[in-house]
């Protein structure tokens, strides 16, 4: 992460993502990660110490603008501390996976302090296996789902025995700016948008060849959202208003596997994740009683817009895909290739560009539109079910303070009506799939889990693909001998 890439004043992506935020609904993103052995808070703390200097959004705090007149801007924070941001937590014996996942869901639930930058970290002692844990936290406005791996790849390591990064200049945060310093800075920004906007308008007209495309991606995008409006998204037990309580369910695939799957039956990596997880849904809400023939639910796919040029900026670039995917396909192959065949109509109109050029026309709007907006009475989601994202992660083993992670589970906030969202990364050779749903609307969110790793058997074994390993949780007992919530877990937390 290099400092000067990064803009000071929020993006309309990142500013959507504070101004939506409700205490039941809290925009942060994050991570289970499990690390081999006992890793050591105070070393740990150094270790995040050392890197502060790499990561300056780690150290910067949202000073809003007074009116609304701009979106908000990252400020220094004068009595930063990383202490505030890292926290002790162990687990009571046994310390299982059940345990820790359920510690992970109360501790997802609550909101980051605006008071301070917007990250934690919790270091989770006491897990099974003589194994350490963390559950990391990070607001949405400050990083995307790539932006974040980047993050990981400067928290942690490529090697046990890293060579020490390259050293800090002294900084001495200024105090935060008064009211008339962050409104002049405003007035200043705005002006300096005006004139870049300008110039582009006059770039267009000079070669209207660029302006032409995007309104071909516009009008793309509308052609295949237009169905979407048309008619409500199909209801489903997880589409209902959300509590401030979530729990937490994650699961494992050999990555090889997965690419058999490709090869055998065609597609991409995304498409067969999507049919593994629309077979999964199918399983789940029959199993619920819901009638699933001929039944489609409504998904969006962030895609991930980012130049080349911007590949370590932090913040969010992101557009996405509106898809109505078969769960009520039982055959899993045909299930795979209609959702190929979905996906691709999708691609070859350009509805993830055309997504992408509505943001960036919304950026131009005035910045008080989308507080307003934020603000209104809340209107009732009958467009999607859920959000189904997959973020290419490294395929290499990391290291903390010597410590490999063994394991890394995305988390993905869940708003809006939307009580279950799926996120995937890939790590060291296999998929990870991290569940985040309501404690309300999905109490059995361990169900889901052991249908999610049914239908990826069930697939690889349609497409005639051997096991190398299966996932972790298939056949585990723990939270399957009951379906009843486990009981609550005390812990103890501290800064250090």
């Amino acid at each position: 992460m290099v400092e000067r890439k990064l803009s000071r004043r929020f993006s309309v992506q990142d500013a959507a993502f504070l101004y939506f935020e409700k205490r039941n609904e809290p925009l942060h993103i994050g991570s289970v990660a499990i690390f081999e052995g006992q890793v050591s808070l105070d070393r740990f703390v150094e270790h995040l110490r050392s890197r502060m200097h790499l990561i300056p959004r780690y150290r910067q705090r949202v000073m809003p603008v007074p009116f609304g007149l701009a979106y908000p801007s990252w400020e220094y924070d004068p009595d930063f501390d990383i202490l505030n941001h890292v926290r002790r937590v162990t687990l009571p014996p046994p310390g299982d996976e059940d345990q820790l996942a359920r510690l992970a869901g109360d501790l997802f639930a609550k909101p980051l302090d605006r008071r301070k930058p917007l990250w934690e970290i919790y270091l989770i002692e006491g897990v099974e296996g003589g194994n350490s844990a963390w559950l990391a936290k990070v607001h949405h406005c400050l990083v995307d789902g790539v932006a974040g791996i980047d993050l990981l790849m400067v928290t942690l390591d490529v090697s046990p025995n890293p060579a020490p990064p390259p050293p800090a200049e002294p900084l001495a945060a200024p105090p935060l700016p008064g009211a008339t310093t962050v409104l002049s800075n405003a007035v200043r920004d705005l002006a300096g948008d005006f004139v870049r906007n300008l110039g582009e308008l006059q770039l267009n007209l000079a070669n209207p060849l660029g302006y032409v495309q995007r309104l071909r991606h516009i009008l793309g995008a509308l052609e295949a959202t237009a169905p979407l409006l048309q008619r409500p998204a199909p209801r489903t037990p997880f589409n209902t208003t959300l509590t401030t309580g979530r729990r937490i369910a994650w699961s494992e695939m050999s990555f090889a596997e997965i690419r058999g799957i490709r090869s055998s039956l065609g597609g991409t990596i995304n498409d067969v994740v999507l049919a593994i997880v629309t077979g999964a849904l199918g399983r789940y809400l029959a199993l619920h009683g819901q009638n699933t023939d001929g039944l489609e639910l409504r998904l969006m796919i962030p895609v991930n817009v980012r130049r080349e040029d911007e590949s370590t900026a932090m913040g969010n670039r992101i557009s996405a895909m509106f898809a109505a995917l078969p769960v009520g396909i039982a055959n899993p192959v045909a299930r795979l290739k209609a959702i190929r065949e979905k996906v691709e109509g999708l691609k070859q109109i350009g509805q993830a560009a055309g997504v992408g050029a509505v943001f960036d026309l919304l950026g131009s709007a005035a910045p008080m539109t989308l507080r307003a907006v934020a603000n209104m009475a809340r209107v009732p989601n009958v467009l999607l079910n859920m959000v189904c994202t997959n973020v290419p992660g490294p395929m290499i083993p990391l290291y903390t303070v010597g410590h490999r992670l063994l394991a890394h589970y995305p988390l993905v906030p869940i708003a809006w009506d939307m009580g279950l969202g799926v996120a995937i990364t890939s790590y060291d050779q296999k998929l990870y799939f991290g569940l985040m749903a309501d404690a309300k609307a999905v109490p059995d969110i361990h169900k889901l889990r052991e249908v999610l790793d049914e239908a990826f058997v069930e697939l690889r074994e349609a497409a005639g693909v051997p096991p190398s390993d299966l996932p972790t949780l298939i056949g585990r007992s723990a939270a399957e001998a009951t379906p009843e919530p486990a009981p609550e877990t005390t812990v103890a937390t501290e800064a250090s």
